[in-house]
Parts: C-alpha cells; sequence; structure tokens
C-alpha cells in the first residue's frame, strides 16, 4: 500500500487546513506550511511554492527525518529545518504549523513589550500558553532552526521576530490550527484595547492557577516538552 492511500486520513485534514489558513487570511501568496509526525520517522509536510488554497493530496509530500522525499513528484517545504529540529527536540509533538496572521504578526514587527507573554483570556492560556518571540533569522536556514532551540522545551506557540508564527500540538493538525486561530484572535483584542487607550487587565495570579483545574478536565497538558513546566503559575509569574 503506498503511503498516500495508508495515511489518506492525515491528508485530508492537512488539506482541510491548508484551506482554513488560505479562507481566513493567516497566510499569504505561497508563504505558510504545515507537518504531521506520521511514525518515528516518517512526516507528512506541505509542498514548497504553492497556494494554500490549492493543496491537493498529491501535493503532500512524504519525509524521512534525513529530509529524503519518500513519495511525492514534489519538494517539501523551505522550512523543512525547523520542523526537524521541532520534531528532534520535542518527540512529544505531533503537528507544526507555520503562519502568517496580520495580527499576531503586527507583535513580529513590535518594539513595545510583548503582551502575549502575559495572561489575558483563560482560552489562550489554556489553548497556547505564553507566547515569546523567537529572534529573527533569515528564512530556510538552519540559523533560524536553531535560534527555537531555547524556547522549545517551555513554549508551544511562538512569534518570529519579523516573519510570523509557529504553533506546536500532542495532537492532530487540526489542534494546532486551533492554536494559530486562538493566539491571532488574542492578537487583535489586544491591538484594539491599545488603539482604543484601554488599560489592559490581566488575569490575577489565583486565577490563572485555578485554569490548570479547566486543563486537567479537558485533558490539556501544559506547554512545553512533557515534565519540563510544573504549572501556569510558573509559566506566567
Amino acid at each position: 500500500m503506498s503511503l498516500r492511500k495508508k495515511y489518506a486520513s492525515e491528508i485530508e485534514r492537512c488539506i482541510a487546513v491548508c484551506g482554513l489558513l488560505a479562507d481566513k487570511g493567516f497566510v499569504t501568496s505561497e508563504g505558510g506550511n504545515l507537518a504531521m509526525r506520521l511514525d518515528d520517522d516518517l512526516f507528512l509536510i506541505t509542498p514548497t511554492r504553492l497556494y494554500k488554497a490549492l493543496v491537493r493530496d498529491c501535493d503532500m509530500v512524504f519525509v524521512n527525518s534525513a529530509g529524503e522525499t519518500l513519495e511525492s513528484d514534489r519538494k517539501p517545504t523551505g522550512e523543512t529545518a525547523i520542523y526537524f529540529q521541532i520534531f528532534k527536540q520535542r518527540p512529544d509533538v505531533k503537528s507544526v504549523i507555520h503562519a502568517h496572521p496580520p495580527a499576531a504578526c503586527a507583535f513580529a514587527i513590535s518594539t513595545a513589550d510583548n503582551l502575549l507573554m502575559r495572561p489575558h483570556f483563560p482560552e489562550t492560556i489554556i489553548e497556547c500558553g505564553p507566547v515569546p518571540v523567537v529572534p529573527y533569522a533569515e528564512p530556510l536556514t538552519q540559523r533560524l532552526a536553531d535560534n527555537f532551540k531555547p524556547y522549545l522545551d517551555r513554549y508551544n506557540t511562538f512569534i518570529m521576530e519579523n516573519h510570523g508564527v509557529i504553533a506546536l500540538s500532542t495532537g492532530n493538525i487540526i489542534a494546532a490550527f486551533g492554536q494559530i486561530d486562538v493566539l491571532e484572535g488574542t492578537a487583535l483584542s489586544l491591538i484594539h484595547a491599545k488603539s482604543a487607550g484601554f488599560p489592559i487587565k490581566e488575569i490575577a495570579r489565583e486565577e490563572v492557577v485555578a485554569l490548570e483545574n479547566t486543563m486537567k478536565t479537558r485533558g490539556v497538558p501544559f506547554p512545553g516538552k512533557p515534565g519540563v513546566v510544573g504549572g501556569l503559575e510558573e509559566l506566567y509569574f
């Protein structure tokens, strides 16, 4: 059986998410990409130089950790080095999305304090956690992939300085899209509040800690590599 047939449902989810990213304006031109871990040495990744709205099942690329294409007529995204760094350092991660949602990307070019590291909405705390800014490096390079190393053990959602965002999920690719969607909504709310001159209100420390109950009920793990983060209080305070 071909890999394309064996993993048809995973391909279908990836194509659906490509469509959502395009429909919601979270990617521009041929930018943005996504990947899934299918097995220990098998990954499904979007092709290079293709509008996400146009991605079809035959376009998705199967690769191994050596970067070798196992099944596809297309080349994988040039951001493959970042994905391999993430999957190597975070064995728990199954899905990754890189996108360019405009409100979140406003934080990527801002010199102001990063409000996305602070607790403002329960959904963002639970789904995304704090969102650090990863220093800029030239796209498609190992240097950019290396810049993620200090952040991957503690966080699941990232602003890429002067570039875009990345979300990691221990679930399927739809869960990773949910993080991008929540992050963009949060960024937009913060921009609206700041534009209106409103003071920004944070959720109190004790209420942030209480959200661990919701996470436990929903089976949502803390951000970061399992066992590294002890709770929400240490992440935010």
